[in-house]
């Protein structure tokens, strides 16, 4: 039991990743904080479409790079859904585009209060 126990009980997350372990990683946080997941999800081109689809989605959680391609355009897809997005990403901010700075990012590896933090974070900004 975290602090965070009970905040985000319910609440439907998308989850982007293309790493197996840390999508399984990240699924269990997830589940632990009582939140739904979507998918994971470990394509872009499948993310998009599920987005496409009008997928039920309260928060997004999206690694950076997906299978070599930049998570970005889909950001953009959730965003014009009004859809608050989370980062997750094993390199500093640096490399994120002007756009999606100050945007909640999760550096792995992460922690259950990581994930609920910049989840809470994501979701009172939006």
């Amino acid at each position: 039991m975290t602090v965070f126990s009970g905040k985000l009980s319910g609440i439907r997350v998308l989850v982007v990743e293309d790493e197996a372990l840390v999508a399984m990683d990240l699924e269990m946080i997830l589940e632990d904080l009582g939140c739904a997941v979507v998918g994971p999800v470990m394509r872009l081109d499948r993310a998009e479409a599920l987005v496409k689809a009008d997928v039920e989605a309260d928060a997004a959680i999206l690694d950076v790079n997906v299978g070599g391609l930049q998570v970005f355009p889909l950001a953009a897809l959730l965003a014009e859904r009004g859809v608050p997005i989370v980062f997750a990403t094993g390199y500093d901010s640096s490399g994120m585009p002007a756009e999606w700075n100050g945007r909640p990012t999760l550096q792995k590896p992460y922690t259950v209060e990581d994930v609920a933090r910049r989840l809470l974070q994501a979701i009172a900004g939006a």
